[in-house]
């Protein structure tokens, strides 16, 4: 008697069999008491473990290296802004002298006013500590 492929599609899968447990044989569900006692510590586990905390431990000192020095993200602050205000000045002024036509005197009137305001931020950032995590502005 020939069996179709259609009828074996029928069998029931469920429910499915776990029952024959870990590698040793042991099931999820037994609660035994005396386990850790029978099997002796892993060495590679406790290999891993230290590793890790090696690992963890570098990575904590790369951290404190890359923070880097508070006087030092200070500095650069404060040279972008002199540097970076009246550039931002001078570019707004150029662009809308070639717009109106009129050369020199808003290029002019916008450097110096970029000035100005690195000149206040600089002075914002001065007014904070150098430990403190705000830049002053």
């Amino acid at each position: 008697m020939a069996v179709s492929n259609s009828a074996l599609l029928l069998v029931p899968v469920w429910p499915l069999d776990f029952s024959r447990g870990d590698a040793q044989g042991r099931r999820m569900a037994e609660d035994d008491t005396d386990e850790a006692s029978k099997l002796p510590p892993d060495a590679r586990l406790e290999s891993l473990d230290r590793r890790l905390d090696q690992l963890k431990q570098a990575e904590a000192r790369k951290e404190v290296k890359a923070q880097g020095d508070p006087n030092y993200r200070i500095g650069q602050l404060v040279l972008s802004h002199l540097v970076g205000a009246p550039a931002g000045g001078f570019i707004i002024g150029f662009v809308l002298d070639k717009l109106l036509g009129t050369k020199p005197w808003l290029m002019l009137l916008f450097l110096f006013l970029g000035f100005g305001v690195g000149v206040r931020n600089v002075l914002q950032i001065s007014k904070t500590p150098p430990g403190s995590s705000g830049t002053g502005l």
